[in-house]
């Protein structure tokens, strides 16, 4: 560590001292990186603000956030290096204006010169009251800041993988060029001595931190796919070391306006972070704590006993520890609920069920978990995210009062992320057609609870629910294969649900799975959702045209009973008066029969009497008076007029 010169203690020749030769060089240089790595970090954070939140966000704020880290450091060194140019060679103080003549230009120019040295004053009075360099702290203060603030924007740990392909290939290749520029920046510094720039190493540890994130976004950007999380977690942990690195200079610059100040005294480095210290190899924790200690307080731990002894003692000490903690790794307990596979170079031994058990130290001996009757439900595809389906599924039930979950829609206008679709064979206008409908089916099963089906379902398959959808698929495809709609939509859903569980179960069985199927369960089967409306009006008129039917068939009976009824009794009055019509006619002919035969035996006789009852019969109601002019012998009958009123003809009742 170079000593500090004061510049009150005795005359000192600083042109022989190098830093003080070359502090104006190194502060140009200092301000150079400055504004280059300013402008770097600028960039970083308009490509941040462009880009959405993905995994270039990210990567650009963390990355960002490490190099205005690195401008809070070269800021902190140019402000060392400028007190020692100005110490060396101070400015020759400036020439007061001629008060004549007096323009407008001039009288603008001292206003303004009489307002900046106002304002130097007052930062000057500001500057020495609060202690520190002022400018400094407050630089450091505020960079150690926006770092933070950048890190925190950018912070995204359920960051999704992404695939980059060719973009993050070439993003890697440049990040690993501005690397290497870094990098021989890194070496510049590194090549100064102390003596000739005291500042340079630090600012070396801090290039490194810059260098550190630009290698890890390299390696994130050239490794990223859809597959692999690591690259997307590497690039958001990687912000964790300038985050740690940006509170303690964020410490340091707050600490500094409580420390002494003075201007003769020559200032230290303010960013001389402790953490950044640690980029070095090989790496040397301890060395700093006892430098520190040593340099400040006079203590030098190296040279007391009982840590001597503790560093010779700690090797065997730590070995044994380390040998009882690699026996101990042999001995595993097993929870109630679980079976432990204890394996033996690999190979499985046996299978231990709960309790605690003693076998050979890792790696030689291994035991892996299973389960012991820990019953889950499958269903048979899920469509859409599948972690939005299993969330659905494994949803905990709902309260009495709450709104029913999203997996208690069972409408048919409504998708359900459990459910398949399946084409079915039907018939269409006499011919064979198919049909696409929407099925959930569920499986609840478990692991059996024979040692057997434990090894089964622990080396026989990498994914279990991912093979037992596949066989419930084929099971499926297989089984509504010969069905029609109409049969599956009419049959009872236990008899299906029992069918093809005993299907998928003796499938499993002769896959060696060993799952036990405990129920299965088929939640819903219809149409497709998209097809429920036009199912439902295909439905309404089937139902309108069979009520049509059905109305205009009682019609077409009403018509026709009434028909029946009409002809039935025009034919049964028709027979009446046939029958009527032909008594008649065998009573005339009964009669005249009758006559004949009186007429044969009476003669002239009975036609005179038939004659007179006819015409008594017919003059039954008549009045009239019969003159015989056989009466009174030969004198005519005398009538009586005036018994006949209204010029009719009347009975005469008594004769002249």
């Amino acid at each position: 560590m170079t000593a500090r010169i004061d510049l009150d203690s005795e005359a000192l020749d600083l042109g022989g001292l190098p830093r003080f030769r070359q502090a104006a060089t190194q502060a140009r240089r200092l301000l150079w990186l400055v504004s280059i790595f300013g402008v770097a970090s600028l960039a970083a954070g308009i490509a941040a603000s462009i880009v959405p939140d993905s995994l270039w966000r990210s990567l650009s704020l963390s990355v960002g956030s490490a190099v205005i880290i690195a401008v809070a450091a070269f800021w902190s060194a140019h402000r060392v290096a400028r007190w020692r140019a100005q110490t060396f060679s101070p400015s020759t103080p400036a020439i007061a204006v001629e008060s004549t003549p007096r323009s407008a230009v001039s009288r603008i120019a001292k206003f303004g010169s009489k307002l900046a040295a106002a304002i130097s004053g007052a930062w000057r009075v500001i500057a020495s009251r609060v202690g520190a360099d002022l400018g400094s702290a407050l630089a450091v203060g505020a960079l150690s800041i926006i770092a933070l603030a950048a890190i925190r924007s950018g912070w995204n740990w359920e960051l999704a993988p992404a695939g980059l392909g060719v973009r993050g290939h070439l993003a890697g290749a440049c990040v690993l060029l501005l690397a290497f520029g870094v990098l021989v920046v890194e070496r510049y510094c590194v090549a100064h001595s102390t003596n000739e720039w005291p500042e340079a190493l630090r600012m070396a540890q801090f290039l490194r931190l810059v260098i550190a994130m630009l290698l890890a976004a390299a390696l994130g950007l050239l490794f990223s796919s859809d597959k692999n999380i690591w690259p997307a977690r590497l690039i958001v942990a990687m912000s964790v070391l300038p985050a740690a690195v940006a509170i303690e200079l964020a410490l340091r610059a707050l600490l500094a306006f409580f420390s002494p100040r003075n201007d003769r005294l020559e200032p230290t480095l303010l960013t001389d972070s402790m953490l950044v210290s640690l980029l070095r190899w090989p790496p040397r924790p301890m060395h700093n704590l006892y430098a520190e200690l040593y340099n400040r307080f006079g203590i030098d731990l190296r040279q007391n006993w009982a840590f001597g002894y503790m560093r010779r003692a700690s090797l065997p000490v730590f070995g044994a520890i380390a040998l009882v903690g690699w026996l101990l790794t042999g001995v595993h307990e097993i929870a109630l609920e679980s079976r432990g596979i204890y394996e033996r170079f690999g190979r499985p031994i046996a299978v231990w069920q709960p309790g605690l058990h003693a076998g050979l130290p890792w790696p030689i001996g291994r035991v892996r978990a299973v389960e012991l009757g820990a019953v889950h439900e499958l269903a048979a595809t899920l469509t859409g995210d599948a972690n939005t389906a299993a969330a659905v599924i494994d949803a905990e039930p709902s309260g009495a009062e709450d709104a029913p979950p999203v997996s208690a829609n069972r409408l048919w206008d409504a998708s359900h992320v459990a459910e398949k679709s399946q084409v079915i064979a039907s018939e269409s206008g006499g011919k064979q057609n198919f049909q696409i409908m929407n099925m959930d089916v569920r499986f609840i099963y478990r692991i059996a609870q024979d040692d057997a089906a434990a090894l089964a379902a622990t080396y026989n398959s990498a994914d279990l629910p991912a093979l037992m959808r596949s066989s419930a698929n084929r099971v499926l495809v297989q089984y509504f294969a010969s069905r029609t709609l109409d049969g599956v939509l009419g049959a009872e859903r236990a008899e299906i649900a029992k069918q093809i569980g005993d299907v998928v179960q003796a499938d499993l069985i002769r896959i060696d799975t060993g799952v036990e199927i405990l129920a299965t369960m088929v939640e819903s089967i219809h149409p497709p959702a998209g097809a429920a409306n036009a199912y439902h009006a295909v439905q309404a008129a089937q139902i309108i045209g069979q009520a049509s039917i059905a109305r205009e068939r009682g019609r077409a009976a009403e018509e026709v009973n009434t028909a029946k009824t009409r002809a039935a009794m025009a034919t049964d009055k028709a027979a009446a008066a046939a029958r009527e019509t032909k008594a008649a006619a065998e009573a005339v002919q009964l009669r005249f029969a009758a006559e004949r035969e009186a007429h044969k035996a009476a003669g002239k006789a009975f036609v005179t009497e038939l004659y007179l009852a006819q015409l008594s019969r017919g003059l039954e109601n008549a009045q009239l008076v019969v003159l015989d002019h056989r009466i009174g012998g030969g004198t005519a009958p005398t009538i009586d007029l005036r018994k006949f009123s209204g010029g009719g003809v009347g009975r005469s009742e008594s004769m002249p």
